[in-house]
C-alpha cells in the first residue's frame, strides 16, 4: 500500500516501549515493602510526575514466576499489573487488552515483596496501545481524548496499528506507548518515530 504525505497528521510521535511493570496502592505497598515505605526514584519517565523506582517485585501466576518487576511510582488508588502477551504465556494467565484503571473481570495474581507478600484478587492486564498528546497539540490536530486511530509504522517490519487511543491532557508529553511484545514485531525501539493516519 502506497501513501501520501497528506495521507498524515503533521506530527511524528515518537515512541515509548513499555516493560512489564506494576502500579502500588498505598495498602499493598505497605504489605510488600513494610508500613509507611517510601518509593525511591531510579529514573523518571517520559510522561511528567511518573518515575521507575528502584523497587522490583516477584509475580507469581497459576504456571510461572516473573522476577524482578519494577515498581513504577507515584503510589496509585488501585494497584495494576501490565504484561505483554509472552509474559502471560509464562505466567499461565491470559489477560484481557484493556485501558488502565478499567480492571473489572481482569485475573488476579500473587505479588511478593520484600516484606511480605499478597493476592491482587484482579488487575493483570494487558496495556491497549495508546497515544499521550498535550491538549494543545490535539486541538491543532482536530483530535479529542479517547479517540481511536491508526499509526503506520515505517521500516523492513512496517505495519499499520489500529486501535490506537489517543489520551489527552494538559500534563501529558507527546508519545505512543507499546508493550515489549508489539514494539518486537515491528522493530522499534524507544525514540523511533512513527505518523499517525488522517482520521
Amino acid at each position: 500500500m502506497t501513501f501520501r504525505d497528506e495521507d498524515f497528521l503533521p506530527v511524528e510521535v515518537p515512541v515509548g516501549v513499555s516493560n512489564r511493570h506494576i502500579h502500588l496502592c498505598r495498602q499493598d505497598l505497605d504489605t510488600l515493602f513494610g508500613p509507611g515505605y517510601e518509593l525511591t526514584v531510579y529514573r523518571q519517565l517520559s510522561q511528567p510526575g511518573e518515575y521507575a523506582a528502584r523497587e522490583t517485585v516477584t509475580i507469581v501466576g497459576p504456571r510461572g514466576v516473573l522476577e524482578g518487576v519494577r515498581v513504577l511510582g507515584p503510589v496509585r488508588s488501585y494497584s495494576q499489573v501490565e504484561i505483554a502477551m509472552t509474559d502471560g504465556f509464562r505466567l499461565g494467565l491470559k489477560p484481557p487488552v484493556r485501558e488502565s484503571g478499567d480492571l473489572e473481570g481482569t485475573p488476579g495474581i500473587a505479588v511478593v515483596g520484600p516484606s511480605g507478600a499478597l493476592t491482587l484478587p484482579r488487575g493483570v492486564i494487558l496495556a491497549a496501545r495508546h497515544i499521550h498528546m498535550e491538549a494543545e497539540r490535539a486541538a491543532s490536530l482536530n483530535l479529542h481524548d479517547d479517540q481511536r486511530v491508526q499509526v503506520l509504522v515505517p521500516g523492513m517490519r512496517g505495519m499499520i496499528f489500529n486501535n490506537v487511543i489517543v489520551r489527552v491532557s494538559p500534563n501529558f508529553r507527546l508519545e505512543l506507548h507499546l508493550d515489549t511484545d508489539e514494539a518486537n514485531a515491528a522493530l522499534l525501539a524507544n525514540g523511533d518515530k512513527v505518523k499517525i493516519l488522517r482520521p
